[in-house]
């Protein structure tokens, strides 16, 4: 009995330091957006997508650019897909087989696709409307909820919204929040751009209810991310106030979209705010983001092909890079200053 319990005690222990040794190693993610796969025009797309989807799987043998202080690059926890994942999502005779382009080449949990790694991701304008306005037989929304159970069940989540679509999870103590279209709770009624197909489905309650929920007074540093970012004229100036009003009062460390370019920037509603650190995320075809968060600092660089039509060995370079450090606890560091 003494010797099973060592065992026991031994076998808890080794968890206990496997778990806190990852929890101290940077976090190494990538973002992309606007796969577009196609099913009848434009199908090369898809091949030059399966090059950057092989380029990811090969990214951990690359290093970081010199200008962001160089060393390896970490084996990456997922790729988070913002949107726009097929280019027709209600169109009889293409949808479905777009779909399954998605499918095979992104899988889901890194074992089931082309892709090495678990896959996050989020409807975008392009992926058709809401189940019940589909008039072929493939829903991509519908798709996105199963597969959020999915994920559920294989714990890659922690939370999903009532209506299946919108979810979180945490890597190594950072909170990231999938918004899919856009975090409004519906589309704004000064916008007449096809509804239902522009409708958010409540993104932003589930935004302020799992921060409440998840991450309240604890100063942990939040990721959201959308296909849409603020230059959308159907995600009107109006509707990224109230958004950036509801996430203020959290770490939110960045804000990654994709929809209409590649960049890195920054915005906030008026002179006296914080800014938002804002990344476009550009399109699968040309190239990703990745990201590595260490304990108070973040970097990131855009990795694109030279010339995105080479599917054979194509080159690739850094782009748009970023490095910023930042806080666990603002509260914690503002109560350290009033000390002093």
């Amino acid at each position: 009995m003494r010797f099973a319990l060592s065992r026991i005690t031994l076998t808890m222990l080794l968890c206990c330091l496997t778990a806190h040794a990852r929890a101290d190693e940077p976090l190494t993610f990538i973002v992309t957006s606007d796969s577009h796969y196609e099913a009848v025009e434009k199908v090369e797309r898809n091949d030059r997508n399966l090059v950057t989807i092989e380029r990811m799987n090969q990214i951990p043998s690359a290093e970081w650019p010199a200008k962001l202080g160089g060393g390896p690059i970490g084996e990456p926890r997922g790729v988070l897909a913002l949107g726009d994942l097929i280019d027709d999502g209600d169109k009889v005779g293409e949808t479905e087989i777009q779909w399954q382009h998605f499918v095979d080449q992104f899988g889901l949990d890194g074992t089931d696709g082309k892709l090495k790694y678990p896959v996050f991701e989020g409807f975008g304008n392009h992926d058709g409307p809401p189940a019940p306005f589909i008039k072929q037989k493939r829903s991509v929304q519908a798709e996105v909820k199963r597969r959020n159970a999915v994920r559920l069940e294989k714990k890659l989540i922690t939370r999903v919204s009532e209506n299946g679509l919108h979810y979180s999870w945490d890597w190594n103590g950072v909170h990231f929040v999938q918004t899919n279209l856009y975090p409004a709770d519906r589309q704004n009624s000064a916008v007449r751009y096809s509804l239902p197909w522009h409708d958010p489905q409540l993104a932003l309650t589930f935004v302020k209810e799992d921060l409440a929920s998840q991450v309240g007074d604890s100063g942990r540093p939040v990721i959201i991310v959308a296909h849409c970012g603020f230059d959308t004229n159907w995600w009107v100036a109006e509707d990224w106030v109230n958004f950036y009003r509801a996430v203020e009062p959290y770490n939110v460390i960045a804000f990654f979209h994709g929809h209409t370019g590649t960049g890195v920037r920054q915005w906030k509603p008026d002179p006296a705010s914080k800014p938002l650190d804002v990344v476009n995320t550009g399109q699968t075809e040309k190239g990703f983001f990745l990201v590595e968060l260490n304990e108070t600092k973040m970097r990131l660089a855009y990795h694109v092909k030279r010339d995105a039509t080479v599917i054979d060995a194509p080159e690739w370079e850094w782009r748009y890079p970023l490095e910023k450090t930042f806080t666990r606890s603002p509260a914690a560091t503002a109560e350290k200053e009033a000390a002093r």
